[in-house]
């Protein structure tokens, strides 16, 4: 039976228990102050907590409101551009500091995880990278020799003729296997860290709005909606959510949309048939999709975009369930029961920016791969807040693009989409594959 109208509340919220009590108006003073209560921020509060700090975390919408439980579940290594982008801007030595962040971030997430003990569907699981023609499933099995060779990174190809022994569709030319990519139920992640925050000390307060931090003689002052807090250190964790509350992040992050359903649940033998080994999966297409079997394997969990701009979760969602049905014929009579959207932040470079701006700490701009990234960038924003040298990384000192006339809404997004959906149907278009 057919879902008359799809919930737009995310299918991962479902079987959330009640969240826990937190503020309802926030202290007037803390040693730091903390302004997005994502993965960012609360990894960055738990830390600095621990450390014997007091910690304030804000937030515009309930705790937890933003992409941190709304994205994809899914777990890379988190940095876009290939070694060979980042040496020909950075050089070797830092390009490879770059990357292997991506990689460190990866590890020390998987342990994080063990090590609190979080109940959040964490599965080391692997990613299938479906090449969307034969010249990107070409490009592909190079890309996976040279990162195997250069880098150390575990690839293997699997041709068209074995697809169906890792994704049961007939739409792609093959692809190749990350085995060490993870999937998480991004909510239940957040929750747990949310819990072991509070536990630690740290003080949460939702739907209390920043609008601007200021500087004073004995640190800042935070400026909200339910009056002015005291803070020796402030960190922005804003991500997609960034606003004119923080200017100069503001004009360097570029907020895009992540749309996403949840079909019903499905008959049995579906979900084996379509993800015979229950990897995550992913498509070469610039504008691409993302999906998944959910941690029950009862239904199938289906991302992208499928518009040049942004749009309402009832009107994304039967466009997502047309490209799911062409990967997945299958499941042409499946009903769709979720139909949400989350906020990611893309930067000018396509790399995540860490660092201090007129004082204020922040860290942010993941490029939709920011699950471990966000959490281990909090992690180590935290311990920079400490003081202790561990919290350096190789992101510190990047510089942090904008563009000139850019001022945090991204007018040229529309354009963009569009030329990468054109390049997409026609690939000679736009050169050189990309993966």
């Amino acid at each position: 039976m057919r879902a008359a109208q799809p919930s737009t509340t995310p299918y991962w919220h479902m079987d959330l228990p009640p969240a826990p009590e937190t503020l309802a108006e926030p202290g007037r003073k803390a040693d730091l102050v903390v302004v997005g209560s994502g993965y960012t921020g609360l990894n960055a509060a738990l830390v600095a907590a621990r450390g014997g700090r007091s910690v304030l975390v804000l937030d515009a919408e309930a705790p937890g409101f933003g992409c941190s439980t709304r994205n994809g579940g899914q777990i890379s290594t988190s940095v876009k551009p290939s070694l060979a982008t980042l040496t020909a801007k950075f050089g070797e030595e830092k390009a490879r500091a770059l990357r292997g962040t991506g990689a460190d971030a990866l590890d020390w997430f998987g342990q994080f995880i063990a090590d609190e003990g979080f109940d959040c569907d964490f599965e080391r699981n692997g990613r299938f990278h479906a090449a969307h023609t034969p010249e990107h499933y070409e490009v592909l099995v190079r890309e996976a020799e040279k990162l195997r060779r250069d880098e150390g990174i575990e690839t293997f190809a699997v041709p068209r003729a074995e697809q169906h022994k890792e994704l049961g569709t007939d739409t792609y030319h093959g692809g190749v296997i990350y085995p060490k990519h993870c999937a998480i139920q991004p909510a239940k992640y957040h929750r747990a860290l949310m819990l072991r925050a509070l536990e630690a000390g740290v003080e949460i307060a939702g739907n209390c709005r920043v609008s601007g931090i200021g500087r004073k003689d004995s640190g800042f002052e935070v400026i909200t909606e339910k009056g002015p807090v005291s803070a020796r250190n402030v960190l922005v964790a804003t991500n997609g959510y960034t606003t004119g509350a923080t200017p100069w992040l503001q004009r360097r992050v570029i907020p895009i949309g992540s749309y996403m359903i949840a079909t019903e649940e499905l008959p049995e033998g579906v979900v084996d048939r379509l993800f015979p080994t229950g990897r995550i999966a992913s498509d070469t297409c610039k504008v691409l999709y993302y999906y998944r079997a959910s941690p029950d394997r009862k239904r199938i969990l289906f991302g992208g975009r499928v518009s040049a701009s942004e749009m309402d979760p009832a009107v994304s969602g039967p466009r997502l369930r047309e490209a799911m049905i062409r990967i997945f014929p299958e499941l042409a009579n499946a009903a769709i029961t979720h139909s949400w959207c989350g906020y990611v932040a893309y930067s000018f470079d396509e790399l995540a920016h860490t660092g201090c701006h007129d004082g204020v700490h922040y860290a942010l701009g993941y490029c939709g791969s920011g699950v471990s990234m966000a959490s281990y960038l909090g992690m180590k924003a935290g311990l920079k807040i400490l003081g202790s040298p561990e919290g350096q990384t190789a992101f510190d000192d990047l510089k942090h693009p904008t563009r000139p006339f850019y001022f945090g809404k991204p007018w040229f997004l529309p354009a963009a989409v569009s030329w990468y959906r054109f390049v997409d149907k026609h690939p000679w278009a736009g050169g050189r594959p990309h993966v």
